[in-house]
């Protein structure tokens, strides 16, 4: 519990600080470094709801504190910190829920189904409280931002989520049909 607890803090507190670095796709779209980090939260904090959902929103709340804290150390840019902070609490908040309707589905419809909502939300609430009127990123920009972060983000979430499909499979949340 505590170790998943841990990789998910540290992925949204290290995805934070790499949010304003980015890597151009060869056709169309870039990713910020951070949203390849960020993906792995998704499926991890999933992984938090086999010990409840009052637990999952702790986890929520001090990755949150943790991630304004170390963003101010580290010298993140406040409208990063601010982006971040909103995105993380409205975007996993979605998730969770959608994720708690879906208790007592398979592993991968869980995650699949939370993250078909959580995904785009995260990534409009980040891309557009983050860039939106800055220097050096007018729309343009910031659609092939919203296109990349996206498609990264649910890239490395099916993996994961695909990559830990079987063992999360055998465990079954009371009350479970199976």
């Amino acid at each position: 519990m505590l170790i998943n607890s841990l990789i998910y803090i540290l992925a949204v507190l290290g995805a934070n600080y790499t949010a304003t670095w980015f890597i151009p796709f060869p056709f169309y779209g870039q990713a910020a470094v951070g949203t390849f980090i960020f993906g792995v939260t998704f499926t991890q904090r999933d992984r938090l709801h086999q010990y409840g959902r009052r637990y999952v929103y702790r986890a929520i709340a001090v990755a949150a504190g943790a991630n304004v804290l170390m963003s101010l150390v580290l010298g993140v840019p406040m409208r990063i910190i601010v982006a971040s902070f909103l995105a993380i609490v409205l975007a996993e908040t979605a998730d969770t829920e959608v994720y708690q309707r879906l208790i007592r589905r398979s592993w991968l419809v869980r995650v699949a189904g939370s993250n078909a909502v959580s995904v785009p939300l995260d990534t409009l609430l980040f891309t557009l409280i983050a860039f939106w009127g800055v220097e050096g990123f007018p729309p343009a920009v910031i659609a092939s931002i919203l296109v990349g972060d996206t498609v990264v983000k649910y890239a490395i979430g099916a993996l994961v989520a695909l990559y830990r499909g079987k063992q999360m499979d055998r465990w079954q949340p009371e009350g479970s049909p199976d």
